[in-house]
This record gives structure tokens, C-alpha cells and sequence, in this order.
């Protein structure tokens, strides 16, 4: 009895469940809201288009150009320092030796030019003077002797051969005389001028291997291009920098005045007037928005790189890239961040019909 009633009970309250399950599936799915409510264009005719923020100065991928141990970080991540502060500075103890060296060596190469220079020297004058004194008085005396010899009336009172010594003894007391003014002039006349230019050019050259490895000092110290702010700071005291690493050792930009570079889709490229009034929204706040001022087109159309997630995006798109400007203090965002932009243009009939 059970049996026959059961059965055909449990069949019609699966009828039932299933025709509920088939009633309740088929309503349709109410749309989900969105996270935050899209922006809306404040122009008739408009050109939508992606905007990263960037500094003003763009963003400047601060590198080293030489390797080596980087000994001193002098900032932090959101410092602002002016042109030519420094940034970091790579270790230059072998340098600052050979520095040393270099300086030693032009001191010597100076001293050098300075004795040649300031020739005659006083204490060297009284002596060459006093042995052409000398020499003169030798002069006078053996040319008193040979007088005399010669003015003796009786030839036979001194021999041929002593009288020749006398003539001798003359010549050659001339000779030491003649020497000794020379010395006294040359003593006079100061340095050869040859010499001095000799020691000048390497004088000269020893400032420029002082000035060459100054400046190689220099080199290790990597300073601020422009005034501005460390965005990121991604090398500390202790690490190997190398030249040309693919990450920047410090992100650096003048974030005073923020800029936009929006994306234009090559598509709607045509649309676009240099000096278009434009208006910008920050990403999940569309009450957030600001007027921008027109900077520049860079008219070089580049594939796109910065995608905003849409399924519409294709990874081949091109773009037109143009950059507006705007007072940061009118919006709370940051560098690299995203935003929406809307550039006034003529609407799409009107283009095609001119």
C-alpha cells in the first residue's frame, strides 16, 4: 500500500521541484553595479583617452655612468633638492689617491717653473762678480809684467823664453777674464727661455692630469639634472651600481606642475586640434575633476603601452600622444597614476561631412 502511494507521490514533487528550478533560473540576472560611476564628458564633441600623470620635467630615470660601490645615498624618496644637489655618490677612495699623487706632481712641476723663473737669484750675483773681479785684477797684473819686460832697453836682461811665458800668462788671463763675464751674463740674463717653456708646457701639463682626474672625482658624485623630487629611490649604501641597469637607480621629476600624457587613439587622431580645451577625472571618483592646460603634441605616432584593462583594447593599437598640464593642488593624485580624460573635438558627423 505504501508502495503505491509513495512512489508516484515522489515523482510528482520532483515534477514540481524542477519546474521551480526552470521558473526561478530563467529570470534574468540583475547588472551588477559598478565599482565607481564612469565619468561623463563635459563637451558635445569629444575625444576619450587614457592619461598617465608624469612630472612636469617628465619622469628622469637617474642612472650612474660609472660602476662601482655605491658609498653614500644623500636622499630619501620624496625629497625635493635643487639642480646640481647630489643624488647618490659612487665609492672614490682609488680616485681621491691618485688625486693626490696628480697634485704632488704639479706642485713639483710648479716649483720647477716658479726657480726657473725667478732667475738670476740675488746670492748668486756677488760671487760671478767677484770672480770676474778677480780675473781682472789677474789681467792687470800679468799685462804689468809683460810691460815691464818689454820696456827693458838691454835685451839681454831677460831671456826670449821668459818673456814669451809673460805673453803666454797675458793670453790666458784673458781667457779666464772673458770666461768669468760670461758666467756673470749668463748668471744675468736668468733662466733659458726654452727651459722655461719646457717646464711651463710640463707645468701645464701636470694641472690637466690634476684637472682630468677631478673630474673623474666628479664623475662618482650623481647629481640632480633639474630641481625636483626623488620619486623612487631604489639603490642604498653598500649595493653594486652598474651603467645602463634596466631598473632607474632613483626616479626624479619636477612634480611642482604635474602633466598628462593622454593616449588619442589613432583612430580618432584627425579629431584632434592642437590647443583643444580638455578636462581631466580621477579614476574612481568622477566628482574629482580639473581643467587642463595645453602643453604640447608630440606628433610622432607610438604604439600604445599603457592599457587600461577595457576588452576593447588591442595590444596593436597606435596613439597619438598629447600632454596637458595642471596645478597638482587641484587634485589628490600621483605620478603614474591613471586618469580619465575627455579633449573637446568636433563630433563624428561633422568631420565626416567636411
Amino acid at each position: 500500500m505504501i508502495r503505491l502511494y509513495l512512489l508516484p507521490a515522489l515523482a510528482f514533487l520532483g515534477i514540481l521541484f524542477g519546474l521551480y528550478t526552470v521558473v526561478t533560473g530563467a529570470k534574468p540576472v540583475p547588472a551588477a553595479a559598478p565599482a565607481a560611476q564612469p565619468a561623463l564628458t563635459p563637451f558635445e564633441g569629444t575625444i576619450a583617452g587614457a592619461g598617465i600623470v608624469e612630472a612636469s620635467s617628465q619622469n628622469i630615470a637617474i642612472g650612474t655612468a660609472i660602476a662601482g660601490l655605491v658609498s653614500e645615498v644623500a636622499v630619501k624618496v620624496g625629497d625635493r633638492v635643487q639642480r646640481g644637489d647630489p643624488l647618490f655618490r659612487i665609492d672614490d677612495r682609488e680616485v681621491r689617491a691618485e688625486l693626490l699623487v696628480r697634485e704632488f706632481a704639479l706642485a713639483s712641476a710648479r716649483a720647477e717653473l716658479a726657480r726657473l723663473e725667478s732667475a738670476p737669484r740675488a746670492e748668486d750675483l756677488p760671487p760671478a762678480q767677484a770672480r770676474v773681479a778677480e780675473a781682472q785684477s789677474a789681467l792687470d797684473n800679468v799685462e804689468n809684467d809683460l810691460r815691464l819686460a818689454e820696456s827693458l832697453t838691454d835685451k839681454r836682461a831677460i831671456t826670449a823664453e821668459a818673456l814669451d811665458r809673460r805673453r803666454f800668462a797675458v793670453q790666458s788671463a784673458r781667457a779666464k777674464l772673458a770666461e768669468a763675464q760670461a758666467d756673470l751674463a749668463k748668471i744675468q740674463a736668468g733662466s733659458w727661455a726654452p727651459d722655461v717653456a719646457v717646464a711651463r708646457a710640463a707645468a701645464d701639463a701636470a694641472q690637466a692630469r690634476v684637472d682630468a682626474q677631478k673630474t673623474e672625482l666628479e664623475r662618482r658624485i650623481v647629481r640632480a639634472p633639474v630641481d625636483g623630487t626623488a620619486l623612487q629611490v631604489d639603490v642604498r649604501p653598500g649595493e653594486y651600481a652598474l651603467p645602463g641597469a634596466p631598473t632607474p637607480l632613483i626616479l626624479f621629476g619636477d612634480v611642482q606642475r604635474l602633466h598628462v600624457r593622454v593616449d588619442i587613439d589613432e583612430n580618432d587622431a584627425w579629431r584632434f586640434r592642437p590647443g583643444a580645451k580638455a578636462e581631466a577625472f580621477v579614476r574612481g571618483n568622477r566628482d574629482l575633476q580639473t581643467a587642463l592646460e595645453y602643453v604640447r603634441v608630440e606628433p610622432y605616432v607610438v604604439p600604445k603601452q599603457s592599457l587600461t584593462g577595457e576588452s576593447t583594447e588591442r595590444v596593436d593599437t597606435r596613439v597619438l600622444q598629447v600632454l596637458y598640464a595642471f596645478d597638482p593642488r587641484a587634485l589628490p593624485v600621483y605620478v603614474g597614476q591613471q586618469m580619465d580624460v575627455f579633449v573637446e573635438a568636433a563630433p563624428r558627423e561633422e568631420g565626416s561631412a567636411r
